[in-house]
């Protein structure tokens, strides 16, 4: 439920008898208490006298906004979408993923006892006491919510009355905090987990899901496409004041569970901490405290292993590991399936284990089956970490929650403090193989990942001596550098952590390639045009505004390498021919290209063409069309320019106009026309097109049956939450913006807010501490007592 502050209120929600307790009392009585402040657009601010508080005031406030997404995650998290959405259909959160395959992933983990058996171990590997206070604190929030609205008088109507929403658990939020943990393994795989066979077997899940099962694993839908976030940490020589300051900008899609929330946390004297959680995650994963800020973008290394396995001779359930035959496990998986009548039946699957982990679907044949051993199988120490960095007043504190928990899954880290010091590591679960097992045990490769051999324990995972679980480096092993000048990633490879002090030695498990995308060539080069001063900005170094003014700037850096050549590729060729043969005359696009700004505002005329033209030069095979080809010399600027006089760039050109032409949008479409979401016009474009401020909603070429420009606008995927914050003796300064509200409800004044501010390029002020929280015009104070 939004909450529009119009005005200075106070509510308090109490069980009758309870209200009287003290919070001491409350504590002893296994009760909870907190308080809820709303400051501008819904942002809550938590404070509570212990963590079991703490969670119940973030889960009943999070319930107010968007209780129907976590609900409908729940029924994803227990395997019950079939039960009631059919089996064939599929989750917003996995759209290739049928709901039967998803059910029957989901019920093996539950039945497996994982979650369980990760519970009961004590921390570091389990969870900390206090952060089992904050995940049941938050279930019990939620549910009291939920208790007290009803669900037939929910706001949203996305889930009002409907059968599937009731209360949630513990172990729902657990479930859901380790499907985000294996997000860059076994969960990005449930599809072929949940619908593996041995050929010529019943296929029950695949068949009854109309699925049919690939000829070899491919990589996650998805995983190619443009996913991770820029984050910037800047040191005292970078910035004008000499302070430590911060850029987050993650990119994940703008629907379904993926979405953050912005949440301030207090526990007064233990934790102050704001920034930005993952729906359903009761702590902030990228954010600030008094004295330390820090983000997280998606580190390229590899987090999960493919594995061949070489089946024993007329067994495609057994396979040989050197030389020796090894059955595969079988869980038998019950699944409630609803038909198309409504009756409901039961469905019996069979999943498929081996020594690494979950056998797969695809490309499983009469000599080989393919399995994934996943280095976060086992991790929910993720949140363990979460919460030490929260309270973390140093970098040193920083550095040694990463060490005692060894939790972060799938991605960097880059932080920065008030001194002015930048800190850069990637201290995620990254499988233990050395440089000579990965050219040695590869049987498959693509531009993607590897496959190794499964049928020799010469390729199984190593392990460091400091590594909390086996099978993974050791924080010793794992990159890291620490600046007074900038750490920077936008999901390239750690190497260019620093333009001038390169990463060298990391293992190639760890993508340590030097080759940067144009996303990344543009960061690093703006990073360098402000320490200059020559981006236009005045003066040199950041400030607070000149951090905000370069992230939104929306440079594309490919035209700025490219446009020229284009234009007078366009000028001597006027006519070129498509690829279909046809004639077609880019004069006018000859003359959008030429007066176009360079960017992607979301009145920029020119942004839809040149992404057209530059995804048919993607198409059109290797990239001879460079004038400039790649130079390791030369990382930020090659390749670059256009090559005129080369066919394939002027079929391409002939075939982005054709293409436009044909879909009803004109050459000089700004590219908010067709980039919109609930009507609202949005900036940014694609990492591909050296966009820094990433946003793909459209168009994209190659999509069947649009025929108007309205049509070309799909779900966005890019930047979700900003934060620019400055870490100063006195206290941090930030900026944030949350780019879809802190809502998903549709009829909430906080679902497309701050949309609206990000369409207009405006930031909100954060208001972090006490005085700042109570000045907010129009706050509105919650107590909740149990």
């Amino acid at each position: 439920m939004g909450l529009c502050l119009t005005a200075l209120s106070a509510v308090t929600l109490a069980p009758g008898p309870a209200q009287a307790a003290g919070p001491e009392e409350l504590q002893e009585r296994g009760g909870y208490t907190a308080k809820i402040r709303r400051t501008e657009y819904g942002v809550p601010h938590i404070q509570a006298h212990d963590f079991g508080g703490l969670g119940y005031g973030y889960g009943y406030a999070f319930a107010q906004d968007n209780l129907c997404q976590l609900a409908d995650h729940v029924v994803t998290l227990r395997g019950e979408r079939s039960r009631y959405f059919g089996p064939a259909e599929a989750s917003a959160d996995d759209p290739h993923v049928a709901n039967l395959a998803s059910d029957t992933y989901f019920q093996g983990l539950n039945r497996s006892g994982t979650v369980q058996r990760l519970l009961e171990q004590p921390a570091p590997l389990g969870p900390t006491p206090e952060l089992r206070r904050m995940v049941e604190g938050y279930a019990a929030g939620y549910n009291r919510y939920l208790r007290d609205t009803g669900v037939g008088k929910l706001p949203d109507p996305t889930c009002r009355g409907e059968e599937w929403v009731g209360p949630i658990s513990a172990t729902d939020l657990w479930t859901l905090m380790l499907d985000l943990n294996t997000a860059a393994g076994a969960s990005a795989y449930k599809g072929p987990i949940g619908s593996a066979a041995p050929p010529g077997a019943a296929a029950t899940t695949a068949a009854a899901a109309g699925a049919s099962p690939a000829p070899r694993p491919a990589r996650p839908a998805g995983e190619a496409a443009d996913l991770g976030s820029n984050g910037w940490a800047l040191g005292r020589d970078a910035t004008r004041d000499g302070h430590g300051m911060l850029l987050a900008n993650p990119h994940l899609k703008w629907a379904g569970s993926d979405r953050f929330y912005q949440v301030h946390l207090t526990v007064p004297g233990v934790l102050d901490v704001a920034g930005g959680s993952i729906y359903g995650t009761p702590m902030v994963e990228i954010g600030h405290s008094r004295d330390l800020a820090w983000t997280h973008t998606t580190s390229y290394a590899d987090h999960a292993s493919l594995y061949r396995l070489a089946l024993a001779p007329g067994d495609p359930t057994g396979y040989l590991v050197d030389g020796r035959p090894e059955p595969m496990g079988r869980q038998s998986v019950p699944v409630t399936v609803r038909a198309a009548d409504g009756t409901l039946s039961t469905v019996t699957a069979t999943l498929y284990t081996s020594r690494y982990g979950p056998v797969l679907a695809d490309g499983w044949s009469a000599e080989h089956a393919y399995t994934l051993r996943d280095a976060n199988a086992g991790n929910l120490r993720s949140m363990n970490e979460w919460l030490a960095m929260g309270r973390a007043r140093t970098l040193d504190q920083l550095k040694q929650a990463q060490r005692t928990y060894q939790g972060i899954p799938w991605t960097y880290t880059i932080a920065t403090d008030a001194g002015g010091t930048a800190y850069f590591t990637d201290s995620s679960a990254v499988p233990h193989l050395t440089d000579e097992q990965r050219t040695g045990c590869t049987v498959e490769a693509d531009e993607l990942g590897t496959t190794l051999d499964g049928s020799t324990t010469a390729c199984d995972w190593g392990s460091d001596p400091d590594a909390l679980v086996p099978g993974v480096h050791g924080p010793a092993r794992q990159p890291a550098l620490t600046r007074t000048d900038y750490v920077a990633n936008s999901n390239n490879g750690p190497y260019y952590t620093n333009a001038d002090a390169p990463l060298t030695g990391i293992p190639a498990v760890y993508n340590g390639g030097s080759r940067l995308g144009p996303r990344a060539q543009l960061g690093l080069r703006m990073i360098d045009d402000r320490r200059t001063g020559a981006d236009g900005l005045g003066g040199r170094g950041f400030t607070l505004p000149t951090l905000q003014a370069t992230m939104l700037g929306d440079r594309v850096y490919t035209a700025e390498l490219g446009r020229g050549d284009a234009v007078a590729m366009c000028r001597a060729h006027p006519v070129p021919t498509a690829t279909d043969g046809t004639a077609v005359d880019v004069r006018a696009a000859c003359d959008v290209l030429a007066a176009w700004d360079a960017r992607a505002d979301a009145d920029s005329r020119g942004t839809v063409l040149w992404q057209a033209f530059q995804q048919a030069l993607g198409r059109s095979g290797p990239p001879t069309w460079w004038r400039v080809p790649y130079d390791p010399a030369q990382p930020l600027t090659t390749p670059r320019g256009i090559d005129g006089e080369n066919p394939a760039a002027r079929r391409a050109l002939a075939d982005a106009v054709q293409w436009l032409s044909a879909r009803g949008t004109p050459p000089d479409a700004p590219i908010g026309l067709v980039q919109r979401w609930a009507g609202i016009p949005l900036p940014g474009c694609s990492g591909g097109l050296g966009c820094f401020n990433v946003l793909t909603a459209g168009p994209q070429s190659g999509a069947g049956g649009a025929t108007r420009p309205a049509d070309l606008t799909t779900i966005p995927h890019g930047s979700g939450f900003m934060m620019a914050v400055e870490m100063t003796p006195r206290g941090p300064r930030s900026r944030t913006l949350l780019t879809y509200g802190e809502s998903a409800d549709p009829g909430s004044p906080h679902y497309t807010d701050q949309t609206r501010l990000f369409a207009r390029k405006e930031w909100v002020t954060e208001r972090f501490t006490e005085a700042e929280i109570k000045a907010a015009p129009g706050l509105l104070v919650t107590t909740l007592v149990r």
